[in-house]
């Protein structure tokens, strides 16, 4: 019966998280439709109401409505990434049609949009705070975005693209976590395991005997497994062999073929900026971005690669160098080139990942992420068993503030498993808002981090713990939001600005005062030594150029995509256009057979599409606002406060520049970001 589907009920759980455990797979479909049902009742109440429209009747009777389709929707697809399965899978492709027709019924509903439409005209005679004014220009601009000006037919046709929008890109994503999960390399000869650190063989033995393969290895496609491999396997022919099972992800002619969905992802969202009234898909998505047009983003990537491309060739040519002179006769490969960079880094720095491993235990890295930031912001995170999870591995903790207040509940997901997707991110199964009383978020960071084996710890590469580093600070976004409006508040910011608080706080980890709150041996106990500290730092800008141009190629390729318009939309090959639009970055010959924008789900499954951009953009941002820590503190009280105060609580509640410079008390400058990479 619906009344005893927990979806349509308060959460009778510690601080209303998600009944996990009651909730069932066949809840979410009635639910979710149920939900919608009465979201739509409230909204056509706001809708039709004969009172005179104001900001808030109308404007905030809007943001307040459907927090529970939004709790349970965030529920269902949250699992989707995080713990799915095959039927899960398939009714995602049944609800997400349900919830894109529910958001262009209430973004084309007229009356609705005439209410809008009318406080926004009188805005000026308003008296609205910066918040109250952003909320006002987003939802105006939200109905715009979403054709609640275009006539009935072109109504429809957007209903129809925003559909078919939605499919396209899950698919796209089921493929590649089908692909990831279906690959398997299983070595039988112990001499193929050569050169590969203990740790990786002791895991690729506990996969196989999971499989029923005793006495064998398995190595996958999984990060843990591939990084390890590539970095240190000797045999180069299986080196190649799993390089191109990773780079070929559904990008082989079957059923899990990406190649048409790509195509067709970009024309469909190339017919909507059209409708729309745009140029291009990316001149819709960067009017809401700081970058604001796509020559600025492709000035900002070219001017980048410019200053790293000719220290890339040279880091190039070097590893070539170092080949020839060990005496090996091969051209250099792309499956060559971890294991050749981390011989090299060895021999300079006396450093490689296996010798940082022993300090870098996960449940430590855990404790020194939690006591930094109860060094910077007060926080508190306590372990809480009572809290319910989605599954074995995940621990739920409550956050404090200095006086026992309740902030959050923060899930940590950490290690891979079939049912999860590849990568790290960060996400929320509750927004923060306040009405009478401030509404706490529900944050989550989910990772695919190095497990433990029956005879170690989990036991983390340097950068595996950048990674926990990166997703925390996403997740402090969240934590610390301290707005009105939950559309606002956590990381509902700027795309090209969300980057800032999960990148700066990655600088911490270059530091001795913040590796001495964790980084001791896992066995001895003993404190990270200065030496390996001073190496770390002496070796970070290793290969920095070969990297930045590497991210700057895939920059490039997104805004090649997404800046098609006309008869150039029709693509022919998807390999040939990507190896065109990447081709001024290329530092090794073209592979047959691979191929990038299958697997790219960042720009066709998330919401990087005609973004990329961000995550070298938001360097920018993140190397000049850590030179003011350098400066003033690590853990100095002010500059954090300023920081929490200016940036991690206020959300998307201003423009973004507006509030970096009350941090900053100025623009940020590229100088920092140019001396910290080693390109000035």
């Amino acid at each position: 019966m619906a009344s005893n589907n927990p979806l349509l009920q308060s959460f009778e759980t510690p601080f209303g998280v998600p009944p996990f455990d009651k909730i069932e797979l066949g809840d979410y479909k009635p639910g979710i439709e149920s939900l919608i049902k009465t979201t739509l009742d409230e909204v056509k109440v706001i809708a039709e109401s004969e009172a005179e429209p104001t900001f808030e009747n109308t404007i905030v009777a809007l943001e307040r409505s459907g927090h529970m389709l939004d709790q349970a929707s965030g529920v269902f697809f949250n699992l989707n990434s995080a713990e799915t399965s095959d039927e899960m899978q398939a009714l995602a492709n049944e609800i997400s049609p349900l919830l894109t027709e529910f958001g262009n019924e209430i973004m084309q509903n007229v009356q609705l949009f005439e209410r809008v439409n009318t406080v926004y005209e009188s805005k000026s005679e308003l008296e609205l705070d910066k918040e109250d004014q952003m909320l006002l220009k987003k939802t105006y601009l939200g109905f715009i975005r979403s054709g609640a000006n275009l006539n009935e037919n072109d109504k429809k046709k957007y209903r129809e693209l925003s559909n078919d929008l939605a499919m396209a890109s899950l698919k796209f994503g089921e493929n590649v976590l089908a692909e990831t999960n279906s690959f398997e390399l299983l070595i039988e000869n112990e001499s193929d395991l050569a050169g590969l650190p203990q740790g990786a063989v002791d895991a690729a033995t506990l996969a196989a005997d999971e499989k029923d393969h005793k006495g064998m290895w398995l190595f996958t496609l999984q990060a843990p497994s591939f990084l390890p491999f590539m970095e240190y396997a000797e045999n180069r022919e299986l080196r190649e062999k799993m390089y191109r099972a990773y780079m070929s992800k559904a990008f082989k002619g079957d059923d899990l073929d990406n190649q048409e969905i790509v195509k067709n992802i970009v024309a469909l969202r190339y017919e909507m900026a059209q409708l729309l009234g745009y140029d291009t898909y990316a001149d819709y998505v960067l009017e809401e971005r700081m970058a604001e047009k796509p020559a600025k983003v492709i000035d900002f990537l070219n001017d980048l690669l410019d200053k790293a491309l000719p220290k890339a060739k040279e880091e190039v040519e070097e590893l070539k160098t170092y080949i020839r002179d060990l005496g090996e006769d091969i051209e250099l490969e792309r499956w060559d080139w971890a294991f050749y960079s981390q011989k090299l880094k060895n021999e300079k720095y006396q450093l490689d990942d296996e010798m940082l491993r022993p300090y870098f235990q996960m449940d430590k890295a855990v404790e020194g992420i939690f006591e930094v930031a109860k060094r910077l912001y007060g926080l508190q995170f306590k372990k809480n068993d009572d809290i319910p999870v989605y599954h074995k591995n995940v621990e739920a903790y409550e956050v404090e503030d200095e006086s026992g207040k309740h902030i959050a509940v923060f899930y940590a997901d950490f290690f891979p498993r079939p049912g999860k997707r590849g990568g790290a991110w960060m996400t929320s199964y509750r927004g923060q808002w306040k009405t009478d009383s401030d509404h706490r978020p529900v944050i989550s960071i989910v990772c695919n981090f190095t497990p433990p084996t029956e005879s170690k710890p989990s036991l983390l590469t340097y950068n595996e713990v950048e990674t926990l580093f990166h997703e925390f600070g996403h997740a402090l976004h969240g934590i610390l939001a301290d707005g009105k409006y939950s559309s606002l508040s956590g990381t509902s910011v700027y795309w090209d600005f969300v980057e800032l608080p999960s990148q700066i706080l990655e600088n911490w980890l270059m530091e001795k005062e913040c590796l001495d709150l964790f980084a001791t041996h896992y066995q001895s106990g003993e404190l990270i030594p200065v030496d390996l500290i001073e190496k770390i730092k002496a070796s970070s800008n290793y290969h920095e150029a070969y990297q930045t141009v590497r991210q700057i190629s895939f920059g490039l390729m997104d805004m090649a995509w997404h800046s098609l318009s006309g008869d150039k939309i029709k693509v022919a090959d998807v390999a040939i256009f990507e190896q065109e639009a990447m081709k001024k970055t290329e530092l090794f010959n073209p592979i047959p057979g691979v191929c990038m924008s299958t697997q790219f789900s960042h720009i066709f499954q998330g919401g990087y599409g005609a973004g990329y951009y961000s995550y070298k953009w938001a360097e920018v941002l993140d190397a000049d606002a850590f030179s003011v820590f350098k400066e003033r503190g690590l853990f100095d009280k002010t500059t954090a406060d300023s920081f929490r105060e200016n940036i991690l609580s206020r959300g998307g509640s201003e423009h973004p520049m507006e509030l970096y410079k009350r941090f900053r008390g100025q623009e940020p400058t590229v100088r920092a970001l140019l001396e910290r990479s080693g390109l000035t």
